[in-house]
């Protein structure tokens, strides 16, 4: 399977980690996110995305790989949208005071917001993944119109 070492594609993995453990994944949310309904395969593939860049920053990333991460991704989307932005200010009611208090609100406040650019983001990703992944193909069929569970990958990141 080709691997992906695209400067473009290597910056919107870094930018969707970065986003992801400041704005999705941070000690505020965290504990709501934990509680979602999702297998640890999704887990550790949004996990590989998000915070395991510098492990194939040089060597780049395998397609087939690539894809079951960025639909993990949609996966757990999908999912913080339907069971975590809802009731977050409910699920994360800490006993925080003072300063921690004030940062708690900011970040439930600004979640949903986050949430629709870590999607936006990881739909640029999908996007470009696609156009790579169509260049390479030459007179073969894209791998994301082989395997059916990655070809409407933005629909469902985009909740279209």
């Amino acid at each position: 399977m080709d691997q992906i070492k695209d400067a473009q594609v290597m910056r919107l993995i870094e930018r969707v980690g970065e986003h992801y453990k400041t704005n999705i994944s941070n000690r505020y949310i965290r504990p709501a996110l934990l509680q979602l309904p999702l297998d640890k395969t999704t887990w550790d593939n949004v996990e590989n995305l998000t915070e395991k860049f510098e492990q194939h920053r040089y060597e780049g990333f395998h397609l087939d790989e690539m894809y079951r991460q960025i639909a993990a991704t949609a996966r757990f989307i999908v999912a913080t949208r339907r069971d975590v932005a809802p009731s977050l200010r409910r699920l994360s009611d800490g006993g925080a005071s003072g300063p921690d208090k004030v940062l708690r609100d900011m970040a439930v406040n600004a979640f949903s917001a986050n949430l629709e650019l870590f999607a936006n983001l990881v739909s640029e990703l999908y996007n470009r993944v696609k156009d790579i992944d169509a260049i390479n193909a030459k007179n073969k069929r894209p791998f994301y119109e082989q395997a059916p569970e990655f070809s409407d990958l933005d629909d469902l990141i985009l909740n279209r």
